[in-house]
């Protein structure tokens, strides 16, 4: 699976939303049973949903397609995934997870249902999103040890918690998140790397301010992240750009892996005046890393 820097919310309820899916930038497109389609539409939204799916079969999508089911005590969860997987999405995010014993709930019911399907060269991926219960984020170093074989990433949310949280606002008075939500931020950005998967960072909810976006974007991928959900499609352009390494940083990463190539087993080499060590190598390797998985989106 390629690296994903842009993820793209469209509501499953939506024809004409989903019909622009295909030509709209993004990584992946992750369609919506959740949040974005209403009580009365969930039966509706999963009917075009598996059309939209069944209609582009694998290996003929130009988009990556994930679907967000609805949350595992919901109640909806089952009949999400009975009509959607016979379609085969390229993989599940899953809402509210409290820790890594929901993200096996749902693998075991993805594991009844590709077996009963016959899908038995499918294991569905899942992402998580982390941290949208007071719970949860209690839980995050846990996934590091969970053995999830289907785990493929972690994002957050600040919306749905500052909400379980009784909030008025997740926002200080700069505008930026405030501290409870910069903590758990930081905590999914750590838990990721820890479990070995891509961080994916939140939303950036004001869809007009793409200078912002562009911004946040590329000081996120400086931070670790690996991507960013999208709500708007003008927002998957900056969230491309900020999460694709810029020329001149792939340049001075290969003269810095060029540099212990030439010279084998030094812990430190000089460039430019200054020494250079094996943290910054390894971190040289991952924006080549970064660079290459970009050229193939």
């Amino acid at each position: 699976m390629n690296a994903l820097r842009s993820l793209l919310f469209i509501p499953g309820d939506s024809e004409a939303k989903l019909a622009k899916a295909d030509g709209c930038g993004a990584d992946a497109v992750i369609i919506d049973l959740e949040d974005s389609v209403a009580p009365e539409r969930k039966p509706a939204a999963r009917e075009i949903t598996a059309a939209f799916l069944a209609a582009r079969p694998q290996g003929q999508r130009g988009v990556q397609l994930w679907v967000r089911v609805n949350p595992l005590d919901s109640g909806l969860t089952d009949a999400d995934l009975a009509a959607i997987m016979p379609h085969r999405p390229c993989g599940i995010m899953q809402p509210k997870a409290e820790g890594p014993d929901c993200v096996r709930e749902l693998s075991m019911k993805l594991d009844a249902l590709e077996g009963r399907l016959g899908l038995h060269d499918t294991a569905t991926p899942i992402i998580p999103v982390a941290t949208e219960t007071p719970l949860a984020p209690f839980r995050l170093g846990d996934y590091a040890g969970a053995g999830l074989s289907r785990l493929a990433g972690l994002t957050w949310g600040a919306e749905d918690l500052s909400a379980a949280l009784g909030a008025s606002t997740n926002r200080g008075p700069d505008g930026q998140f405030a501290f409870t939500y910069q903590l758990v931020r930081s905590l999914t950005l750590m838990a990721a790397h820890a479990a070995g998967v891509p961080a994916i960072d939140t939303l950036h909810a004001d869809f007009r301010d793409l200078d912002g976006l562009l911004a946040s974007s590329r000081a996120a991928r400086a931070e670790g992240f690996s991507g960013r959900l999208a709500i708007h499609p003008a927002q998957v352009g900056p969230i491309n750009d900020g999460f694709t390494p810029a020329d001149e940083e792939v340049a001075h990463a290969r003269r810095v892996v060029d540099a212990f190539a030439a010279n084998p087993g030094a812990g430190t080499v000089g460039l430019d005046g200054k020494m250079v060590d094996r943290p910054h190598l390894v971190a040289a390797q991952k924006v080549l890393a970064a660079a290459v998985a970009a050229q193939r989106q």
